[in-house]
């Protein structure tokens, strides 16, 4: 039996210009169960979103920090090369 993902629908929320701007801790907790629409003069103006939603959204790789915090990585060994001779050479300009 194959598992497939199941993916919730996310809950969004809309807020008007004065209300973000009154209670951002509100949108921000908003945001976590889905986007939330701020809309000004009653038109849908902007969307906050969380990072993960947005980078999964944009397709944007994650970045070595976020790569290096996942568990399990301190298992990799890792070994750079040192800085010497054989990293740094004289161009030949000729």
């Amino acid at each position: 039996m194959d598992k497939q993902k199941s993916r919730a629908v996310p809950v969004i929320t809309t807020l008007s210009s004065r209300e973000f701007n009154r209670d951002v801790s509100r949108a921000k907790r908003a945001a976590d169960a889905g986007p939330v629409v701020i809309t000004d003069r009653g038109e849908p103006a902007y969307v906050l979103l969380r990072i993960d939603a947005y980078r999964s959204l944009t397709g944007a790789a994650p970045r070595m920090r976020e790569l290096l915090d996942q568990p399990g990585v301190e298992d990799i060994e890792f070994d750079p090369p040192r800085f010497g001779s054989e990293v740094f050479r004289t161009p030949d300009l000729s």
